[in-house]
């Protein structure tokens, strides 16, 4: 191709737009932020298969009951958390959610002394218990930078009820994990009254919100801000006032504790006595010193103002871990084998037409689609051997749809006029766009299911039909165009 034609290709908005969405990609991969350490591998986001980590499942300590009574569901209720010690909540008018692992032949007795009997029992969580379980679980992970970690609720088969939650953690060992979401939090908040004796103030539930760790730019300590509910600021207060706090700041300790473990203690500073003297403060800020160790502390503390305590007891029932030397490798393999593939449909196709400048048009626009769809996946969607696969079958497809075109298009070697022309490329058009639709309808069920191992060969199979038929089918139309028209 001379200057003249490049140029003129140049001008073209659908060449232009594509080249555009690359540069784009290739900013959000390497640029944005810049991360020279990692080389080629840039800001993506590898999951566990080619990173390594740890997977945990976890049971909930929990079952949920069919009953039918002629009484007061209120005192059946009642009676049942008075007799197990724990919380019940009802689900509906025939379902309880009895948040305890307790046996049916346990439960039968309570239910007959309440005028109640069981017609079903299964080992579970209400769905709403299940998506508050999974949304505290992903902002403890999400408060350490893990992006797109995996949490999966599972139900077994013939149960209409979550039994279990598999985490997939990638990068992070097994000890971390389990520390991070194997247990049970209760988070709670007491104060120093005199010499070692603490009162409770108050629960995390009335925590409403927390921001990220701060340097206060004057002290150069790290912090945490958080903001209690209008009733644990009035606790709060009625604490303070009741055990001295506010008139001898030094002496009475804020303590958090995290199951029964403290994790941050540090007295009232003056100016917040000197508030709480006049009215309650809802917005308070906890601090945890200076430089990398204070910065961590904060960052810790950070997990457990947001998460707070999980609402149902959880057990881990299993557990695994891919070492990062094995993740590695899996990287080395994948690349080695989409590299292979691209050489492959370069020799492919040059055995097909005899045109080189055909075959270097394919590979160009295959390879500006894997990074266009690796720039979506930085920013969307940790990459595991699933979406690879997707990645690689998007490449066969692609060259499958970019041969429909040639061949559709290709006359005699030539195209003998723009209107035949046109009318050649848009019969192709129809044909991959009937075969996308297809493609995406199949794999639409698939992207919306909660399975790790198909999520994402689905969505990354989708986003490659997506930008093939928006983008790169219509750029390699008119470039396909100006090579025949030579």
């Amino acid at each position: 191709m001379n200057t003249e034609i490049v140029k003129k290709l140049l001008k073209d908005w659908r060449v232009a737009l594509l080249i555009l969405l690359v540069i784009g990609s290739l900013v959000g991969i390497y640029l944005a932020p810049p991360n020279p350490e990692k080389g080629l591998e840039g800001n993506l986001q590898f999951g566990l298969d080619l990173e390594g980590g740890s997977w945990l499942q976890l049971e909930f300590q929990s079952v949920v009951v069919g009953y039918s009574t002629d009484g007061s569901v209120d005192d059946l209720v009642a009676n049942l958390r008075t007799a197990l010690d724990t919380e019940v909540i009802p689900i509906d008018e025939n379902h309880l959610e009895i948040r305890k692992n307790v046996q049916r032949a346990d439960l039968e007795p309570i239910f007959a002394e309440s005028g109640a009997s069981i017609v079903t029992y299964q080992q579970g969580v209400s769905a709403y218990t299940a998506d508050e379980v999974k949304r505290i679980l992903n902002e403890k992970v999400n408060a350490l930078g893990m992006q797109d970690a995996r949490i999966n609720l599972l139900t077994p088969t013939g149960s209409g009820f979550p039994q279990y939650v598999r985490i997939e953690l990638a990068g992070v060992d097994m000890a971390t994990a389990q520390e991070i979401v194997g247990k049970q939090g209760v988070f709670e908040i007491r104060i120093q009254t005199a010499g070692n004796e603490t009162q409770h103030v108050l629960y995390g539930d009335q925590i409403t919100s927390v921001s990220v760790p701060q340097k206060d730019p004057y002290t150069q300590e790290w912090g945490v801000g958080f903001t209690l509910s209008e009733t644990g600021a009035q606790a709060f207060r009625e604490a303070a006032l009741r055990y001295g706090a506010v008139d001898n700041p030094a002496a009475h300790n804020l303590i958090m504790l995290l199951d029964n473990k403290t994790v941050y203690s540090a007295p009232l500073s003056s100016d917040l006595a000197t508030q709480l003297r006049t009215a309650p403060v809802r917005s308070l800020s906890a601090t945890t010193g200076t430089g990398d160790a204070g910065l961590e502390s904060a960052m810790a503390l950070e997990i457990h103002l947001r998460a707070g305590a999980l609402p149902v007891k959880v057990d881990i029932v299993g557990s695994g871990s891919v070492p990062a030397a094995l993740g590695e490798q899996f990287k080395m393999t994948v690349a080695i084998a989409g590299l292979l593939a691209l050489l492959t449909v370069g020799v492919v196709v040059y055995y097909r037409y005899r045109e080189p400048a055909i075959v270097l048009s394919m590979v160009a626009i295959n390879l500006s689609e894997i990074i266009i769809l690796l720039g979506i996946a930085r920013f969307a969607i940790q990459l595991d051997l699933a979406t690879i696969a997707g990645l690689i079958a998007v490449m066969g497809t692609g060259i499958d749809q970019l041969v429909i075109i040639t061949d559709e298009v290709l006359h005699e070697g030539r195209v003998p006029s723009p209107n035949l022309y046109m009318k050649r490329y848009g019969r192709a058009l129809g044909i991959i766009a009937l075969a996308a639709a297809t493609v995406v309808i199949a794999m639409l069920p698939l992207a919306l299911m909660d399975l790790s191992t198909l999520r994402g060969f689905a969505i990354i199979t989708i986003l490659g039909v997506l930008v093939g038929i928006l983008v790169t089918r219509p750029a390699y139309g008119k470039i396909i165009m100006t090579i025949l028209s030579r």
